[in-house]
């Protein structure tokens, strides 16, 4: 069965995706472009991956963070202490528009 009628992807491709580690619906369009396209597919392909699939969803449910490294179950990791406090960002840089500049030539005189 299709799940994304404007690439042509099946159930079974989204599958074997999955199988072979993409774990989001993000991944799943970076191997077979599946949701793209109109988008009408992502929430199917979501159900195809189920909730317990991909271990950084499981990590989150654990409570632990999703984009630090994911141990395997009895696997220990090393990451960055605890304590460090709140990451801060500088504040953007937002362009300035440059100022108008007068033009050159004065305005035709309008004769009365």
């Amino acid at each position: 069965m299709y799940v994304c009628s404007c690439f042509g992807v099946t159930e079974q491709q989204v599958k074997e995706h999955a199988e072979n580690g993409a774990c989001t619906p993000r991944q799943i369009a970076s191997a077979c472009k599946a949701g793209t396209d109109c988008g009408s597919c992502v929430r199917r392909i979501q159900g195809l991956l189920g909730r317990d699939v991909c271990p950084r969803r499981a990590a989150v449910d654990r409570g632990e963070p999703a984009l630090g490294p994911v141990a395997e179950e009895g696997e220990a990791v090393s990451g960055p202490p605890a304590d460090e406090g709140p990451v801060v960002l500088p504040e953007p840089v937002v362009p300035r528009r440059p100022a108008a500049v007068e033009s050159a030539t004065p305005p035709s005189s309008v004769a009365a």
